[in-house]
C-alpha cells in the first residue's frame, strides 16, 4: 500500500505541474501578448522535456525496485521436471521482450526531450526506406518464429503421452470443490457416465464395472510418489473450472463435456520442500485458476508429495468407495439383475 501511495503521489505531482505550466500558456494567448506566449511555449516544451526524462529514470527504478521486491512471490520454487522446461521458455521470452522494451522506451523519452519543437528547426522529410522496413520487419519476425518454435517444442514434450507406469489420478471440478478417484488395485479407473451422478456418487462412477469396485474416491489428500510420472485425467461437472498447481507450473482447463489431461513428474517431496523454503507448514496445493463463481475460492486441495514406499503405503491403507458406501453396490447390482430378467422376459416372448 505505501508502494502504491507513493507512486501516485509522484504521478499526481507531475500532472499539477504540467497543468500549471499550461494554464500559464493559455493566460499569455489570452492575454494577447504573442511575444510571452512564444516565451512560454520555450519554457513549457523544456519543462515537459525535462520531466519525461524525469519520469523515464524515476518509473525505470521503481519498476526495478517492484521486479526485485516481488521476485520470490514471483518464482515460487520449482518441484516437478517438466516445469523446468517452462520456467526456461519463460526467462527466455522474458529476456528478448525485456531488452527490447527497454530500448524502445529509453529511446521514446530521450527522443521527446531531443526532438522537442523549436522555432527555429524544421523536420527533415524522409520518404521511405525499402532496407530499412525489411530489416526492421524481418528482425521481429525471425526472434518471434524462434520463440514460438521454441515453445511448441516445450508443450508438445508437456503434452506428450504420459509413460505406461505412470500413477493416474482422475481429478473432477464442480461448485465449488474438488473431487479425486484413485484406481484401486487392479490399477484402472472404472467407467464414469454423467447419468449415474446423485448426492452419493458424485462422480458418476458405474460401480457394475468390475474396475470400479476398488476405486478410491474423495481421499482427504491428493497424494502423488516423488520421481515418478503422475497422469492427471481431468473433468468438470457443471462449468469450466482449470486446475493449478503453481509449485508443478502446471495448469490444466477442466471442461464440461470434454476430458483433459495433464502429465508431471514431482522432483521434490512435501518435507524437502518445507526443508527448502524454511517453512515447517509448507503445502503443496491444487487451486481453480478460473472463476467459476461465488464460490470459486473454496476450490483448494492440498497435495502431498511422498517418497514412492511412503505413497505406496498410504495408497494401501486407502478403503475403497464401495466398502465405505456397501448400498451404492447393491443398488448398481440390483439394477443388473432387473435388466437381466427383462432381457430374459424379452427373449422368451
Amino acid at each position: 500500500m505505501i508502494t502504491i501511495a507513493i507512486g501516485l503521489s509522484i504521478l499526481l505531482l507531475l500532472i499539477i505541474l504540467f497543468l500549471l505550466f499550461r494554464i500559464g500558456t493559455l493566460t499569455s494567448i489570452f492575454r494577447g501578448s504573442t511575444e510571452r506566449a512564444a516565451g512560454t511555449t520555450k519554457v513549457s516544451n523544456r519543462v515537459n522535456g525535462t520531466l519525461l526524462l524525469l519520469f523515464l529514470v524515476l518509473g525505470g527504478v521503481a519498476f526495478a525496485w517492484s521486479f526485485a521486491d516481488a521476485w520470490d512471490d514471483m518464482n515460487l520454487p520449482l518441484g516437478s521436471l517438466h516445469g523446468e522446461w517452462t520456467d526456461n521458455l519463460f526467462w527466455t521470452t522474458m529476456i528478448i521482450i525485456g531488452i527490447v522494451f527497454v530500448i524502445t522506451q529509453v529511446l521514446l523519452f530521450l527522443y521527446s526531450y531531443k526532438y522537442q519543437h523549436k522555432d527555429d528547426k524544421r523536420a527533415y522529410y524522409y520518404p521511405h526506406n525499402n532496407k530499412l522496413e525489411i530489416v526492421w520487419t524481418m528482425i521481429p519476425a525471425v526472434v518471434m518464429a524462434i520463440l514460438v518454435f521454441g515453445g511448441w517444442q516445450t508443450w508438445t514434450k508437456i503434452t506428450s503421452a504420459a509413460p505406461e507406469d505412470a500413477v493416474v489420478v482422475e481429478i473432477v471440478g464442480k461448485q465449488f470443490n474438488w473431487m479425486v478417484r484413485y484406481p484401486g488395485a487392479d490399477g484402472k479407473l472404472g467407467v464414469a457416465k454423467t447419468t449415474l451422478i446423485d448426492a452419493t456418487n458424485e462422480i458418476g462412477v458405474d460401480f457394475s464395472d468390475p474396475n470400479a469396485q476398488d476405486d478410491i474416491i474423495n481421499p482427504l489428500q491428493i497424494h502423488v510418489p516423488k520421481g515418478k510420472p503422475v497422469l492427471l485425467k481431468i473433468r468438470s461437472r457443471d462449468v469450466i473450472h482449470s486446475v493449478f498447481m503453481p509449485h508443478f507450473r502446471l495448469k490444466m482447463d477442466a471442461v464440461p463435456g470434454m476430458p483433459t489431461k495433464f502429465w508431471f513428474v514431482p522432483t521434490k517431496t512435501t518435507n524437502e520442500m518445507a526443508s527448502e523454503t524454511g517453512n515447517p507448514d509448507f503445502k503443496y496445493e491444487l487451486a481453480c485458476a478460473e472463476i467459476c463463481g461465488r464460490g470459486h475460492f473454496a476450490m483448494r486441495f492440498v497435495i502431498v508429495v511422498d517418497e514412492p514406499e511412503e505413497y505406496e503405503a498410504w495408497l494401501a491403507s486407502q478403503t475403497p468407495f464401495v466398502e465405505q458406501n456397501p448400498q451404492v453396490l447393491a443398488k448398481f447390482q440390483k439394477e443388473g439383475a432387473t435388466e437381466l430378467v427383462a432381457e430374459a422376459k424379452e427373449e422368451v416372448e
